[in-house]
């Protein structure tokens, strides 16, 4: 079993901690794992995106051209990568600044308002981990205690940022089912 998730969206959004999360939980499990991480001018406002594969046997490449999924927390990155997810594939429209759907019959589109969730949770910016853990709710790559145990380790150097994180997961894992 191989899957591959792209997350992408502006820079800022915590794209690439969300990946890390993921490949992190996924490790936890006991999976191989390949994090890619896109680092560059689209930091900070243009598009950021990186690529997590997991695998229950070694990575032969980590560059994929068809991932399984993609969590799309802007329109040009569903308008991009949306057409090259393998049909039966889960894609995360965040409807929170994206008013199209993917125009894909052939995967699991879930659409999350993402900001307005993270928002009634007490902040905002927390809707990449709302976007994260509807995407894992959904997907089922990893467990949904794994997951929680991740965010808890990511945020460990600033505790204060786990309760909120965690009502963030948990508004996610609502707006999955």
């Amino acid at each position: 079993m191989q899957s591959e998730v792209m997350f992408a969206g502006f820079g800022g959004q915590g794209i690439l901690l969300i990946g890390k999360i993921l490949a992190h939980a996924a490790m936890e499990e006991g999976f191989e794992v390949a994090w890619i991480p896109s680092y560059g001018p689209e930091m900070r406002g243009g598009t950021a995106y990186c690529l997590v594969v997991i695998g229950d046997r070694p990575i032969g490449s980590p560059i994929i051209k068809n991932p399984s999924h993609l969590v799309a927390m802007n329109r040009p990155s569903l308008e991009k990568f949306a057409p090259v997810i393998k049909p039966g594939g889960v894609i995360l429209n965040n409807m929170s600044l994206i008013s199209i759907d993917s125009g894909r019959a052939d995967v699991d589109e879930l659409k999350v308002l993402t900001a307005e969730l993270a928002a009634d949770v007490g902040n905002a910016k927390a809707s990449n981990i709302v976007a994260l853990s509807a995407f894992v709710a959904r997907s089922k790559l990893v467990s949904l205690d794994t997951l929680k145990h991740c965010i808890e380790e990511e945020f460990a150097k600033r505790p204060k940022l786990i309760p909120l994180n965690l009502k963030a997961m948990d508004a996610g894992i609502q707006a999955a089912q």
